[in-house]
């Protein structure tokens, strides 16, 4: 039996050449030297030493050769191999070390800076609103009145001359608690309070009640079953509709600024006659119903109709009127001494129109950055 033809020396593979090899060395080399990142040695790693790279096809074709040439081409390609991850090893502690001195220098912090990581909260406008509401009242001599937001059926409607029949009662306006028999309700307006401050002390009464009240009115942009209210009363000796105008004229600049006005137009509530419904001067158009339109350079144009009024010149802000006599009697007043007058607007609304937000569930949704945007006021 013959042995293997050890003398047999074919021509050797072209890629194991021994110039060919040092080229694939020479251009793995040279890309790495020229990697100017992380991202890029990384491409060129898997593109010059990977297992489809030049070198690693190469490698592979060290068992074609005979024995003879074998030995050579393996020792000649792993050398280049070794030079190659050499080589990828230092650029990459060189690339590493540049990119934490890059970072250093550009995230330095300066430690003797002051420093507040705890994040800015805020007040919630509502509660902020409430709280300037009061003061301007307070400031003019009046008391803040509270009361409970479970109420009793007959200080909600019976003493502020609702009716039995009346339809506000009814479960499409009102929140029953159970069981029915106990009658009590949330409250369906801050007049309760009222009605507790003229049971509860001697005229004469300067009294404002801002508060949470409760109806059943859908969840929408403009509507809450759960909004605020304020309302104000006065009960004294020779309290007249001019007294109730010059109040509620003052908490409107007070409110919205210099030169707001309000006026009057006849309404009916219960619980006060005569009643009004009170409307706000526009503090955007100033009464005119028109608003100058921007032009192209920036200037101001023809006019336009006033968005926030519509173009009326008036925006409906709440109810008012002189004290119900029927009210004063259920409350333990005496009507022939003494006359009052009662107010009462949506909180909720006055900061919608104040700084013009669009959608009353903004107020609920908890979202801080919608809170922010107000401030804190002590």
């Amino acid at each position: 039996m013959s042995g293997p033809n050890s003398s047999y020396d074919p021509v050797q593979v072209t890629p194991l050449g021994e110039e060919q090899v040092f080229a694939m060395r020479d251009a793995a080399l040279a890309a790495i030297a020229a990697a100017a990142d992380l991202d890029e040695l990384k491409r060129v790693r898997t593109e010059h030493a990977g297992d489809r790279s030049p070198l690693g096809l190469a490698n592979r074709e060290i068992g074609a050769l005979p024995p003879q040439a074998r030995k050579e081409a393996g020792l000649r390609v792993g050398q280049a191999r070794g030079a190659v991850n050499q080589a990828l090893a230092a650029r990459s502690e060189e690339l590493e070390a540049e990119a934490e001195d890059r970072m250093l220098a550009e995230e330095t912090v300066d430690v003797t800076l002051p420093w507040d990581r705890m994040p800015r909260g805020a007040r919630h406008p509502i509660t902020m609103m409430s709280d300037r509401i009061a003061d301007i009242f307070v400031a003019m001599g009046w008391e803040v009145a509270e009361g409970p937001l479970v109420e009793a059926e007959w200080l909600n409607f019976d003493a502020l001359n609702l009716g039995a029949d009346h339809p506000a009662r009814t479960m499409q306006d009102t929140f029953w608690t159970e069981p029915a028999e106990n009658h009590v309700v949330l409250r369906t307006h801050t007049s309760p309070v009222q009605a507790r401050t003229m049971l509860t002390r001697e005229p004469p009464i300067y009294v404002v009640c801002p508060g949470r009240v409760f109806r059943t009115d859908e969840y929408d942009a403009t509507h809450s079953p759960m909004f605020h209210q304020v309302e104000g009363l006065v009960v004294d000796e020779g309290i007249t509709m001019a007294h109730l105008k010059g109040s509620l004229d003052h908490f409107a600049q007070a409110v919205f600024g210099e030169g707001i006005t309000t006026r009057f137009r006849p309404s009916y509530f219960p619980f006060t006659e005569p009643s009004a419904e009170v409307d706000l001067v526009c503090f955007v158009c100033r009464g005119t119903g028109e608003v100058p339109a921007p032009d192209a350079d920036g200037g101001t144009g023809q006019s336009v109709t006033c968005r926030t009024c519509r173009g009326e010149g008036w925006i409906e802000w709440g109810g008012c009127g002189v004290v119900n006599p029927s009210v004063l009697v259920a409350c333990g007043v005496d009507p022939d001494r003494y006359t009052g007058f009662a107010f009462g607007m949506g909180i909720d609304r006055t900061l919608m129109f104040r700084h013009g937000v669009e959608d009353l569930r903004s107020f609920f949704e908890g979202d801080v950055r919608f809170s922010r945007a107000f401030g804190t006021e002590i």
